[in-house]
């Protein structure tokens, strides 16, 4: 298996979803940096559910979901853009219990005052940011009661992750319009689909193929497949980035930076790039010389 989302409808239905599975991303960003087993699961859950949501949005951009709290866990985040390009971060202190990996709660129940917020970034247009409290037993079921609260679309999803793979599943009843609302549709459908959703065990989540974990769950509806979409690690780190975080800062705290670290070093953290400014570039930004 490669790391895919894979679309699917439930013909003759308003229902509509997305299986992800990711290997190779997950590995390339674990390796970044060293974390505790069920810091590596927190990451690969949160992977995989910013995949999921990433398919269920119209346009050209990014979406990425953030814990922040008060406790070991610092902060985390994970974001896909449209292109399928993943990439995830945490920031933590060392706690015992963040050696025994099971799923997200493992992380989620030693956190006080979390809070997960849910960014939208269009490449044009304003942007979003939705707050979900992390006051479920996962991070599942918290993104399940943001959609059924805010956004008021019924939504079932399933993640999973080990330190080697991590997928997801999200099935949602969409909203019909009049004319759709007037064609025959199986009332029971999505009563149906919740139950067997329901019976997904995580291992199957994580080792299966799309299609066969489609095949156990539905088989015995129509599933139509489109193609499936390619996911992959990817950085949106630059030296222009980098160059515009050091305008932001400006030419004083430069001209102090030089003193002590000349020339001025910046790492990215997510991918361990490294972008290097002499004194000449750096005040070069500012139309500056040496003085």
């Amino acid at each position: 298996m490669s790391d895919l989302r894979q679309r699917f409808y439930i013909e003759n239905s308003p229902v509509r979803g997305e299986v992800v599975h990711l290997e190779e991303a997950l590995q390339t960003i674990l390796a970044q940096k060293t974390y505790a087993p069920a810091i590596q699961v927190l990451l690969g859950e949160m992977l995989s559910a910013t995949a999921l949501l990433a398919s269920t949005l119209k346009i050209q951009g990014r979406i990425s979901l953030q814990i922040q709290a008060q406790g070991t866990l610092k902060w985390a985040m994970a974001e896909c853009n449209h292109l399928g390009e993943v990439r995830a971060l945490a920031d933590y202190e060392e706690d015992p219990k963040f050696n025994a990996a099971t799923d997200s709660s493992t992380v989620l129940s030693t956190l006080v005052s979390p809070v997960l917020f849910i960014n939208i970034e269009p490449d044009f247009g304003e942007r979003y940011q939705g707050i979900v409290p992390l006051d479920q037993p996962n991070l599942a079921h918290c993104l399940m009661q943001y959609y059924d609260l805010s956004a008021q679309i019924p939504t079932r999803i399933v993640l999973a992750s080990s330190e080697k793979r991590a997928g997801g599943l999200l099935i949602q009843l969409l909203p019909r319009n009049n004319e759709e609302e007037q064609q025959l549709v199986d009332e029971d459908i999505w009563p149906r689909l919740k139950m067997l959703t329901e019976t997904l065990k995580a291992d199957e989540l994580t080792d299966l193929d799309a299609q066969e974990i489609l095949y156990r769950l539905y088989n015995e509806e129509e599933v139509r497949l489109p193609d499936a979409e390619q996911l992959k690690f990817g950085c949106t780190c630059s030296k222009e980035r980098c160059a515009n975080a050091l305008i932001q800062i400006g030419e004083d705290a430069v001209r102090e930076t030089l003193e002590v670290q000349n020339p001025i070093t910046m790492d990215c953290q997510f991918c361990n790039t490294r972008y290097t400014f002499t004194a000449v570039e750096a005040l070069g930004l500012f139309g500056a010389h040496l003085s």
